[in-house]
């Protein structure tokens, strides 16, 4: 019964998400959530490091696995969702975007952009358990409080976004190739 209801709910927002309105909302909403991940990552930077800006992986002020996650929180929770499965998504998703970005960011570049080795419960340092725990926390605050006000704003500039979401969508698009080129030089160079 409650998979019934799961199921029917995720398959309406997915549906949302397969139009151009759909596609556009999702970039508004990873664009928001990538910018406010960079200044929260940076924050954490000063407060720990007293140096505001922390190394990025783009060039941009983004921080896509910040876009990436609440984008899927979002799309996977439909209203009314059972408790425990919003609580479960809020710490699986955020950690698994974060483990496979991890991964993949050293495999493709071999770099780490964070090391959680010296840290309780890690898993080939791009995890561990208290900041999964954190990204819990994080994005149940994100989707219960943050989002629907975000949602709210995006339905107020709609009109505006409609005119350069596209835009926007290339700038990312933009970002993404010139970083890879400047990551694939520096793993030339180093070589």
């Amino acid at each position: 019964m409650m998979i019934d209801r799961w199921v029917k709910g995720l398959e309406l927002q997915l549906v949302d998400v397969l139009t151009m309105e759909g596609a556009a909302a999702i970039l508004f909403y990873f664009t928001i959530y990538s910018f406010i991940g960079w200044l929260l990552e940076n924050s954490y930077n000063y407060i720990t490091k007293r140096e505001f800006f922390k190394e990025n992986f783009l060039f941009g002020p983004f921080k896509p696995m910040y876009g990436i996650a609440p984008v899927l929180l979002v799309y996977l929770t439909p209203q009314h969702s059972h408790w425990a499965y919003v609580l479960l998504l809020c710490f699986l998703i955020p950690t698994l975007i974060e483990y496979v970005s991890g991964a993949l960011l050293q495999k493709l570049f071999q770099r780490q952009w964070w090391d959680y080795s010296n840290t309780p419960l890690q898993l080939h340092g791009h995890i561990c358990l208290p900041f999964s725990i954190c990204w819990g926390f994080l994005s149940l605050l994100c989707i219960k409080m943050v989002h629907p006000a975000i949602a709210s704003m995006y339905g107020v500039i709609n009109p505006f976004w409609a005119w350069i979401w596209s835009a926007v969508g290339l700038y990312f698009l933009a970002d993404l190739v010139l970083t890879i080129r400047k990551h694939s030089l520096q793993d030339l160079a180093g070589a």
